[in-house]
């Protein structure tokens, strides 16, 4: 049998060293990370439905199937069923643009799409009732025409549509610029169509980035407040989202019920934990 001895040069030892910290660091800062998630998300999740639960089961079926909740779920799922597709469909052309191709305004669509990012959700929803309000730019032409933007669902489609369009955009830009144009060029050369491109070699690549943005842009949607809440004009049982019920529910001290609905959207975000996880291993198994 031979034994090989590993002799690590000092200059190694010292870099090795600056670069591994302590046990006790490490242990420290993952006792640290551990206790922020238990007080700020742990504890917060657990604690709206054991308040939900409070006042027992029949209490929270109550208020799950009260008029004004299903007719809030309704409303939110309407308008997360339009925003996500709409912004599935622009999320994927702005990347394949920006990635693929070089334009004049690149960088200027690339600065718009971290728009909302940037700008409060109220200040956007103000922004529509500037537009589109009765007292706005066309709020005049819409009364004659019988039409309503604002205090009304097409109102709460477009401020969800503009809180949530970064997201797909966003996951699929670094990944299709990292990717390159190899292949599709590739496939260009071989013959293929435009289409054919597309659905046989681009979207393979980035399907799971895809889904990726989807996921978080449908929890955003369906979690989305402050520029539903300016443009919806809190009209119960018509314009009243999820959080826009929770928040009359609980302002009027019906805390239980409250919770009960909040206990949904407490739930969606557990969900798109989970399918967040599932689909960053399937990320980096494809990677690999």
């Amino acid at each position: 049998m031979t034994v090989t001895a590993v002799v690590v040069s000092e200059p190694a030892r010292s870099a090795l060293a600056a670069t591994h910290e302590p046990a006790w660091v490490r242990r420290s800062l993952i006792a640290g990370a551990l206790l922020f998630l238990a007080l700020f998300l742990f504890t917060p999740l657990v604690a709206v439905f054991v308040e939900a639960l409070r006042k027992g089961w029949a209490t929270y079926l109550a208020a799950l199937v009260d008029e004004d909740a299903l007719s809030a779920i309704r409303l939110t799922l309407l308008a997360t069923a339009i925003a996500v597709p709409l912004n599935l469909v622009f999320g994927v052309s702005a990347a394949w643009a920006i990635a693929k191709f070089d334009f004049r305004g690149k960088n200027l669509l690339l600065t718009l799409i971290d728009l909302p990012f940037s700008v409060s959700p109220v200040i956007a929803g103000l922004i529509y009732m500037l537009v589109f309000g009765l007292q706005g730019w066309f709020g005049e032409w819409l009364r004659d025409h019988d039409l309503k933007i604002v205090f009304a669902v097409p109102g709460i489609v477009l401020a969800t549509v503009f809180v949530t369009f970064p997201f797909v955009a966003r996951e699929l830009i670094p990944l299709m610029q990292a990717q390159g144009q190899e292949q599709e060029e590739a496939a260009r050369v071989l013959g293929a169509s435009g289409w054919q491109i597309f659905w046989r070699v681009t979207l393979p690549n980035v399907k799971w980035a895809l889904l990726y943005g989807v996921i978080l842009c449908n929890a955003r949607a369906m979690g989305e407040f402050g520029a539903v809440s300016v443009v919806s004009g809190h009209i119960r049982g018509q314009t009243n989202t999820l959080p826009l019920h929770i928040e009359i529910l609980y302002n009027e001290y019906q805390f239980a019920a409250a919770f009960a609905v909040a206990s949904l959207l407490a739930g969606l975000a557990l969900v798109t934990l989970g399918l967040k996880y599932v689909v960053e291993q399937r990320m980096k198994k494809e990677l690999t």
